[in-house]
């Protein structure tokens, strides 16, 4: 496609966009029969009984709401009738637009029948058990059970609520995984913060939704498998983080909220005092608690300290940005601030449970504090600390070396200037402080102006604000710091990263621009990798230690004539370091040097390349090719490059979807070291080719790698496929074609379709080979000369490979790319020592698959006997 028809196609997007949402409003209005009359019967209802403006009426709530008392009493009807009135003219308008873009589409999508039945199933048992847990409740916390047992709820977000959680039983992997996961986060943080009757009731329909979903709508195809990739990990604890972080400022905006950790809107409650009242209350005793309660008013008061209440939610979410990312600092960043808040809980705890002075507590509740409302407090970050340390091995990605310094240095210097501003200024203005402060006070009180006023509640004020300026920076000073101090940090997140050895692998980019290497050498930049660096400074080795062996990926990289003097090296340098140093995926030209060496090795894989000079897919041995070209021009999917860190989101989490749900077939960890994922391609060095329709919905997405010789790049290298399971069927073949031409045209020598691991020509693909492997007579004297342990390793390999095929389908990959009738380059492992063979399988096999389980074993024995 020319630049003018991309960009044309580009600015008929947005055309393009509104006809969709035309046409899915036209179709859910045909296809919606129960959402839209139930619609309909809700606002008939609130009309007739005066419920639109002002909410239910008293009738309503007697007769038709939910609640503990009503059926005590023999309601029973309430757990349905519930659903059919809304809470005033924003329910009702809210209600409105949850039907018109959630359950009506949901109907249109699951059929009319499974959705009156998951509506009905969600709104009643839901009702019935968030009735019972208020019961429960009861015995357990009086203040929270109590008002829930004297409480209504009405609302049509229940039913709504529960058939998405039942619709999202039969959805692709990845919305199931994010709407199960968000939804669930904000109604438990709903529940225990607001605390509400209706917010209990909520969670009760998607719980009862999540459970019958299966049963009303079926699995989907792929199964409620959890493996995903990290990427997907990450994004979900950051979810979990973020949930975590904005429930106290949810109790706030709640001014009746009674939940378990209501407690915390004591972190942006007003003032109830002036300052000249306090004091005369402290006067009397500095240790009474109207004196604490109105002290600790005074600098909740007013916006200032209400912002300042909220700028550590705001820090936490800028870390749920950078755990998003896979950041390092944002992971022990979090595990600290979830630590300090523990720490702060026991502290309280101690103080109002251990100590004597009953009257000293952090948080305030409803009423006098007990046992539960203490405790309460500790276990939300608890939980989110569970969360974080188990999935620490999400979080490897560093920034460059001097980043954080940098970081220091300017909050260091705002904190100075900030200082500087407040000793000064409140110097001048001294007598607008009810106690004139000194310059030396002022100073001793900077840092409490940086502090949530919360937190401070221990400690006497020895001066407060009493007019407009002193007010003023009295307040916002610490706002200031809080916001540079959210800014710089989000800044180290987007600066870029590329894993643990971040410099290190901005060195190697450098060297790899500037001298080349083998096909697969842009595998060397990614993630895991360590680097050796020659003493020239020309060269590297990218490798990995796993159990004892240094496993290299590809050959080294720099000037090829230094290759024997870089495996000589590095051969030392591991041995020096206790490694046995492997080289693997290598080319015949390193290992032509490693058998002069007097090393063994074998071949691994099948490196596949197409030579572009003059490419045309004619003749009968292209036809599968051709098929695809001209089925994609008739179906209106025609090829776009993107550079996925740029792309718009439309298209990026279209190709999330897309991994996720081909990572939940193989119901296994995506594998690694020379098989790349969604993390591989985010990487504005790395061109992604996407088949889109006309409708902007992508088909399939390749990944390409570039090659360089001397400073440029002359080839590229395919590493990330991967089609929609309901798309364009040979979305493949298509994108491959499109690339191979269009990068001929830019001037490219070639393209690599890579190689397949654990798959050779001679191999056989198919399980109707007797157990001998077909191997031929060259390759049985190979293996002699290798020795007894070279062919055993060998064997294990080729038996690997086939145990494997049903799984992850190598050799399948092998023979697909034989459509493109490509020139086959056999790549080596190379090792110095045979008797190491052993622990050099174990190091591939665990390079493969780091993040396996010994669950997700399991299910992979058993995929491959029932495959097999």
């Amino acid at each position: 496609m020319s630049g003018l028809d991309r960009a044309s196609v580009a600015a008929s997007a947005p055309g393009r966009q509104a006809r969709r949402l035309a046409e899915l409003a036209r179709s859910g209005a045909s296809g919606a029969p129960v959402s839209l009359g139930l619609l309909a019967g809700i606002w008939v209802l609130g009309l007739v009984t005066s419920s639109v403006v002002s909410g239910p009426s008293q009738l309503v709530d007697r007769h038709f709401a939910a609640g503990v008392v009503a059926l005590q009493e023999g309601r029973l009807w309430v757990t349905l009738t519930s659903g059919l009135w809304a809470d005033g003219v924003v329910g009702y308008l809210a209600t409105t637009v949850l039907v018109v873009l959630v359950a009506a589409p949901l109907e249109h999508r699951i059929g009319s029948r499974r959705f009156a039945v998951a509506a009905l199933s969600t709104q009643v048992l839901g009702t019935a058990v968030a009735l019972g847990v208020a019961v429960l409740v009861r015995q357990v916390d009086w203040d929270w059970g109590l008002r829930l047992h004297i409480g209504v709820a009405v609302g049509p977000s229940t039913w709504v609520v529960g058939v998405v959680l039942v619709a999202s039983s039969a959805m692709s992997t990845l919305w199931r995984r994010r709407i199960r996961v968000g939804l669930f986060a904000l109604l438990l943080t709903l529940a225990l913060f607001s605390g509400h009757l209706h917010d209990l009731v909520l969670l009760a329909s998607a719980t009862v939704g999540l459970l019958l979903g299966p049963a009303i709508v079926g699995r989907s195809a792929r199964g409620d498998r959890l493996a995903g990739t990290r990427r997907e990990g990450r994004v979900l604890v950051a979810l979990v983080v973020a949930a975590a972080a904005i429930g106290p400022a949810l109790a706030a905006l709640s001014p009746h909220a009674v939940g378990p950790l209501a407690v915390l809107r004591e972190l942006f409650r007003g003032a109830d005092w002036s300052p000249v009242e306090v004091r005369e209350l402290c006067a009397q005793s500095r240790a009474a608690e109207d004196c604490r309660r109105g002290l600790l008013a005074l600098r909740l008061g007013g916006i200032g300290p209400t912002v300042l209440s909220l700028m550590p939610t705001l820090f936490v979410l800028v870390l749920a940005d950078g755990l998003r990312r896979g950041r390092r600092f944002a992971w022990g960043a979090s595990v600290f601030g979830q630590v300090a808040l523990l720490a702060l809980s026991l502290a309280n705890f101690a103080v109002r449970f251990l100590g004597q002075d009953g009257t000293r507590s952090l948080y305030y509740g409803p009423h006098t504090p007990n046992l539960y409302r203490t405790l309460a407090p500790f276990l939300t970050p608890l939980a989110v600390l569970v969360v974080l340390l188990a999935t620490k091995r999400f979080f490897d990605v560093s920034a460059p070396a001097g980043t954080y310094r940098r970081c220091v240095r300017l909050v260091l210097a705002t904190a100075v200037g900030l200082a500087a501003v407040y000793v000064g200024v409140g110097y001048l203005v001294r007598d607008g402080f009810d106690h004139e402060p000194t310059a030396a006070s002022l100073l001793a009180d900077f840092p409490q102006r940086l502090v949530p006023p919360v937190y401070l509640q221990w400690l006497d004020p020895e001066f407060l604000p009493d007019s407009r300026a002193t007010t003023l920076l009295f307040e916002w000073t610490g706002v200031v710091f809080w916001v540079v101090l959210c800014v710089v940090v989000l800044a180290t997140f987007l600066a870029p990263a590329y894993g643990a050895a971040t410099d290190d692998t901005e060195r190697a980019r450098r060297l790899l621009r500037a001298s080349g290497g083998s096909a697969l050498s842009w595998m060397t930049t990614w993630r895991g990798n360590r680097y050796w660096f020659s003493p020239d400074g020309a060269g590297y080795v990218a490798y990995r230690v796993i159990g004892g062996v240094a496993l290299t990926t590809g050959d080294p990289v720099g000037p090829r004539e230094r290759l024997p003097a870089y495996v000589t090296d590095f051969a030392e340098f591991a041995a020096a370091q206790g490694w046995t140093p492997c080289f693997y995926s290598v080319t015949g030209e390193l290992r032509a040097v490693t058998d002069s060496m007097g090393w063994g090795g074998f071949q691994v894989a099948e490196e596949t390349v197409l030579r572009l000079n003059g490419l045309a897919f004619t003749g009968k041995r292209f036809q599968d090719v051709r098929t695809a070209l001209n089925r994609a021009k008739k179906s209106g999917v025609h090829a776009e490059w993107i550079e996925y860190p740029h792309a718009p989101l439309a298209l990026t989490d279209q190709v999330n979807a897309i991994s996720e749900e081909w990572v939940a077939d193989k119901g296994m960890p995506e594998m690694g070291f020379t098989l790349g994922g969604v993390e591989q391609i985010d990487d504005p060095q790395v061109r992604c080719l996407i088949a889109v329709d006309a409708d902007r919905t992508v088909h399939g997405v390749t990944s390409w790698m570039p090659v360089y010789r001397d400073g440029r790049v002359v080839g590229w290298t395919l590493d990330f496929m991967r089609r929609r399971a309901e798309g364009f069927r040979p979305a493949m073949e298509f994108l491959i074609a499109s690339a191979a031409l269009l990068l001929a045209e830019e001037g490219a020598e070639f393209v690599s379709l890579s190689g397949a691991p654990l798959a050779k020509v001679d191999a056989p693909d198919t399980d109707d080979v007797d157990e001998t492997g077909g191997a031929d007579e060259a390759a049985e004297e190979e293996r002699r000369e290798r020795g007894a342990l070279g062919a055993v390793m060998d064997r294990v390999l080729d038996v690997l490979g086939r145990t494997l095929e049903p799984v992850y389908g190598f050799r399948s990959l092998l023979a697909f790319k034989s459509k493109f009738q490509p020139e086959y380059v056999p790549m080596y492992m190379t090792f110095p020592d045979p008797a190491a063979l052993p622990s050099i399988g174990n190091a591939i096999g665990r390079a493969y698959l780091p993040d396996v389980s010994l669950g997700q074993g399991i299910r992979l024995a058993r995929t491959m006997i029932g495959r097999g």
